[in-house]
């Protein structure tokens, strides 16, 4: 050992360590086949989305343009420059409806049952995940079989109903039994069973809340995804019911938007092709705005529990 550490002290600092090899400049390597074909789909998609974003919206840029045109414009042929006719077509469409009592006739009717709707098909869904008693899988099979039956076939029971009631030509038959509804129990229910788990609302017992109470700072909060994406589809039905109110509701003042875009088909405002535009621009804002703030939260509702934990 000895003598070999003083061979090395003897030799020459060329010979004790070898030579480094002189330091080359770092090639970039080619991006590889597989990226850029990851690429080519990305942007092919990407425009693919764009192009069906412009022909979904084209519809409601027709609406919006044709509202402010003249008949005989809109006769002559689509185009995206908007006319100087606006007022005179609400002037028209004012002579006949009164366009905005059906807004707020329909308002009241649409955030009624939507928040109606919400917490107490929210409330079911979490009796049916939680609770368990006797006949609740017979209760809950009679709730998906309700789902496959058009509420039109109860239509006369339902108004007869209503007259021994003596509820007819008011909102309350549109407003109270829309509460239930079996799609937004069934809807809510699967999501609960997937993001809330049974050990949060044991523990909550065992620390002394009530059910109530477990209910509205556990259960509702982690709800609300659900409860928001079937509001938009909620708040749309109701928005846009006809039927019911056509057959429910005698009062003109009462009459929803639905009901009094019906009416003018018949009456001199169809042949002003512009003021019916309008009229449908002006029923169509709600449901924009309502999809607008609440479709965030369809996404996250319906990919939950799509990842394991």
């Amino acid at each position: 050992m000895e003598q070999n550490a003083e061979t090395r002290r003897m030799l020459p600092d060329s010979e004790a360590q070898p030579k480094r090899k002189e330091d080359r400049p770092l090639k970039m390597a080619p991006p590889s086949k597989k990226k850029t074909n990851k690429r080519f789909a990305r942007g092919l998609i990407y425009t693919a989305l764009i192009l069906l974003a412009i022909v979904c919206f084209i519809p409601f840029l027709m609406m919006i343009v044709n509202a402010t045109r003249t008949n005989g414009e809109i006769m002559a042929g689509f185009s995206l420059l908007p006319g100087t006719a606006l007022a005179e077509n609400y002037a028209t469409l004012s002579e006949y409806i009164n366009i905005w009592n059906g807004f707020k006739n329909s308002l009241i009717i649409s955030v009624s049952v939507t928040v109606l709707s919400g917490y107490f098909s929210a409330l079911t869904a979490y009796g049916f995940s939680f609770y368990n008693f006797k006949g609740k899988n017979a209760m809950f099979i009679f709730m998906l079989v309700m789902m496959m039956v058009p509420a039109q076939l109860g239509l006369i029971g339902f108004y007869e109903i209503s007259k021994t009631l003596g509820i007819l030509d008011t909102f309350i038959p549109l407003i109270v039994p829309a509460i239930a509804t079996p799609f937004t129990v069934f809807f809510i229910r699967q999501y609960t069973q997937a993001t809330l788990h049974i050990s949060l609302i044991e523990a909550a017992r065992i620390d002394g809340a009530s059910e109530l109470r477990i209910f509205h700072t556990i259960a509702l909060p982690m709800m609300m995804p659900a409860i928001a994406t079937m509001s938009i589809f909620t708040f749309i039905g109701s928005w846009n019911n006809y039927l019911m109110p056509l057959v429910l509701l005698f009062s003109p003042e009462k009459y929803t938007l639905p009901v009094l875009m019906g009416f003018l088909k018949g009456s001199q405002v169809a042949e002003n092709l512009g003021s019916l535009y309008l009229g449908i621009a002006i029923s169509v804002v709600p449901i924009m705005i309502a999809f607008l703030f609440l479709s965030k939260y369809i996404v996250s509702s319906i990919s939950a529990g799509a990842v394991k934990e």
